[in-house]
């Protein structure tokens, strides 16, 4: 298949009016505070209807129609079209594209996936950036992006790239522009590659206006404007073989963008696509794409839509993967490797950067992994044998609805709490965690009252015993009726609770060898099933006779879990299964936490983008299990399920920042966070605008040296505050907005 198309040419197919984008998809993407779909806003609403008054698309700097339907859904019950947005949904290919020169890397399809960061030295510190930039290389970096905001920054560039040259290293370096296309001009003489920012590269004013446009001209002739000024830049790179990123930011759309399409995934794409269609005019390919999104389900919907809009007009150009404002610490890497995992795991992505706030040669370990796991997985072609995919809009963001258990009017205890209506964390243990007692009670989440454990927001909802206690294991035994009193539910496998009963236990079969006539065990009172994701239809039909409570699936060795996880759900969606699933990953003994981050994030995180999944349990022999917990519950945060703690949108620093943003966040984490359901924004400087405060409540950003303006929203509401006592501040906005709540200090455990 030829994926190459000539400069200036014309797919031949007719362009549509704009449409709307489905209320349901702003609700469910374009928030990262809410658990449940959300109504459209007022201002969404304002939008839309100004998207209707523009009658029909307009055609930009060549011939070459728009995207097509970007905002249409296809019915959930129709079958997914092989190809519609990558290779193959039932194995991992590697989606074929062109190669783009960056210095000496070559990046595509080709060649292996490049591992790239950025730093966050001030760029007029010439020798303290190639320091950083030295360390990153050392740590495994192979392409460095440097922040150039203006000229006396473009001159240290110059002395930048020499000096690295000449202590040896060659490593390829991109300038990363907003608002300054003489200054992209400028250093396109000295650096390897330019990263534009299609939402402001035209915008010198940085005004950040709404602006109507009411008629077709007036947004032509913006475009025609932006032409005007991007060509230059264009022809510079096409002559001196210096490569570009387009790179669109969920938050930087302009106000032109948002004007007909809204801060969604489609005008993300039509943004770049404006720019794309100025270099192909002028026959320049050396190019890449990017869709950035600090809400991974944003983000991931972004690149599957780039992606089927290249491929319906035969376009090839490399993608670079990222979540944008990830953060630090183990939710920075979980929320990276929900977005970029689920990407690489379906064949797209040519170039990744974890954008941590943590100095820039930390984020190399996480992207190594997540490189090693998208290069191994097509590598090795993982998947399952093909199959007709049904239920799935890759379009259209829309949780499987499945039923909660319900109580039977001889139930002994409660059942209806052992799975949580916005997503699920069972936590396997084990004999002697459960003999301990008060520290497992701490461990699984549950707070402490005269030495008797109640459910907290991030309890596990159930446990699960591979292993039972022996009948004479008094304190074990004891442990699992207090959590049962309060909700919390027990599942272990059929065969341990035929040879040691537990009352009101939930019993759990392999799929393959449930029947529906099969005897439940003494004791139990409901049954699971254990797909491994190599069932027949007919042994899935079977499995759902038992009316199972909840579904696991623990995919057999060597399967790949996102391919055959996608196959069971197909099969339960023919079926009008309404089935929990639970996705059940067990990790081995020496594995590291970051690579169970990465893996967990990646695998399950890739289904749940996908509205595929009801909770997850991560098992590890030997791990601490308040640990894998609190994974759980991140992974089922980041995939914005269930809220358990603060959400924090947080840069990873940069030349521009105008404060110790490491030191900021960790002491704004320290005081907040312990306020699920909020989200707050850490912000070094405002470059991309207040659109950057899309996903968060509240927003702490550099507004100057030494001062922070604070955001309620997208609107800012105090100015200049002094470093000292803006996190103050920041805590009386959220008191004044009715969002605090004071930490609850626990009692200390007294022996029952």
């Amino acid at each position: 298949r030829a994926l190459h198309t000539p400069p200036g040419d014309a797919s031949g197919l007719s362009s549509p009016p704009r449409v709307a984008p489905p209320p349901n998809t702003m609700a469910a993407l374009g928030s990262a505070l809410s658990t449940q779909l959300r109504a459209p806003s007022a201002q969404w609403k304002a939008k839309a209807k100004r998207a209707t008054k523009a009658r029909c698309a307009v055609r930009a700097a060549s011939t070459e129609n728009k995207i097509e339907d970007v905002a249409a859904a296809v019915d959930p019950k129709a079958l997914l079209p092989e190809g519609l947005y990558c290779e193959s949904n039932y194995k991992a290919i590697r989606r074929p594209t062109r190669t783009v020169t960056v210095g000496d890397v070559k990046l595509g399809s080709e060649h292996p996936i490049v591992r790239q960061t950025m730093t966050t030295s001030d760029t007029r510190d010439v020798e303290a950036t190639v320091a950083e930039v030295i360390k990153c290389a050392d740590a495994g970096a192979e392409m460095v992006r440097i922040t150039v905001q203006g000229m006396q920054e473009a001159k240290a560039c110059v002395e930048i790239k020499k000096t690295l040259l000449e202590r040896g290293y060659t490593t390829p370096l991109i300038a990363d522009i907003h608002f300054a296309p003489k200054v992209a001009m400028t250093v396109a003489e000295c650096f390897d590659k330019i990263r534009v920012n299609p939402g402001n590269f035209a915008d010198g004013r940085k005004k950040f206006e709404d602006i109507l446009y009411e008629t077709d001209e007036e947004y032509e002739a913006e475009i025609l404007e932006i032409e005007k000024i991007f060509t230059p830049l264009v022809l510079k790179c096409k002559e001196r073989g210096v490569a570009m990123r387009i790179g669109t930011n969920h938050g930087s759309l302009s106000a032109r963008t948002l004007s007909r399409f809204g801060d969604t995934p489609a005008g993300m794409v039509e943004s770049a696509f404006e720019f794309a269609r100025i270099c192909r005019k002028h026959d320049y390919h050396n190019f890449v794409f990017s869709m950035k999104a600090s809400n991974p389900l944003v983000m991931v919907q972004a690149y599957r839509l780039l992606a089927h809009e290249m491929y319906k007009l035969g376009w090839d150009y490399p993608l670079h993967l990222g979540v944008t404002e990830a953060g630090e610490g183990e939710d920075g890497r979980m929320k990276s490797s929900i977005g970029i995992g689920a990407l690489l795991l379906d064949g797209l992505g040519d170039t990744i950067r974890v954008s941590l706030t943590e100095a820039s040669h930390l984020e190399m370990e996480p992207c190594t992994r997540l490189r090693d796991l998208g290069m191994k997985a097509c590598a090795d072609a993982i998947g399952v044998d093909k199959f007709d995919e049904v239920g799935r809009d890759f379009k259209s963001f829309e949780r499987r609805e499945s039923d909660l258990p319900m109580q039977k009017e001889d139930d002994p205890i409660d059942m209806r709490n052992i799975l949580h209506r916005d997503g699920s964390v069972l936590s396997a243990v084990t004999p002697a965690q459960l003999a301990s007692e008060d520290p497992f009670y701490r461990d699984l989440g549950a707070k402490l009252a005269v030495g008797m454990p109640l459910r907290d927001i991030a309890t596990s909802d159930s446990i699960f015993l591979r292993e039972i206690p022996a009948a004479d294991d008094e304190k074990a035994n004891r442990s699992i009726r207090r959590l049962q009193e309060i909700g919390v539910g027990v599942v272990a496998p059929v065969a341990a609770l035929a040879a040691t009963p537990i009352d009101n236990a939930v019993a759990a079969v392999p799929a393959k060898e449930a029947k529906g006539d099969m005897a439940m065990p003494k004791g139990a009172v409901r049954w699971a099933v254990v797909f491994d994701g190599t069932e027949s239809a007919e042994e899935i039909k079977s499995a759902l006779e038992l009316e199972p409570v909840m579904a696991l699936i623990e995919t057999a060795p060597e399967t790949s879990r996102l391919h055959a996880s996608r196959r069971v759900f197909t099969e339960l969606n023919k079926l009008g299964s309404k089935t929990p699933v639970i996705h059940h990953m067990v990790f081995p003994a020496d594995e590291v936490k970051d690579a169970v981050v990465i893996q967990s994030g990646a695998q399950a995180g890739g289904l749940l983008c996908d509205g595929l999944g009801d909770g997850v349990m991560i098992e590890q022999p030997g791990a601490e299990l308040e640990y894998l917990r609190r994974t759980s519950f991140g992974l089922l945060q980041g995939s914005r399920m269930r809220n358990t703690k603060t959400e924090y949108v947080s840069c990873p620093s940069c030349g521009r920042t105008l404060f110790d943003l490491q030191e900021v966040t960790a002491a704004i984490s320290e005081r907040t966070g312990h306020l699920p359901g909020v989200a707050i924004a850490v912000m070094g400087c405002i470059v991309n605008g207040p659109g950057e405060m899309a996903d968060a409540d509240f927003g702490y950003v550099g507004g100057a040296p030494g001062k922070i303006d604070l955001y309620v929203g997208k609107e800012v509401v105090k100015r200049g505050i002094d470093n000292e006592t803006a996190c103050d501040e920041l805590i009386q906005l959220i008191k004044d907005n009715g969002r605090w709540v004071d930490k609850e200090v626990e009692e200390e455990a007294v022996a029952a």
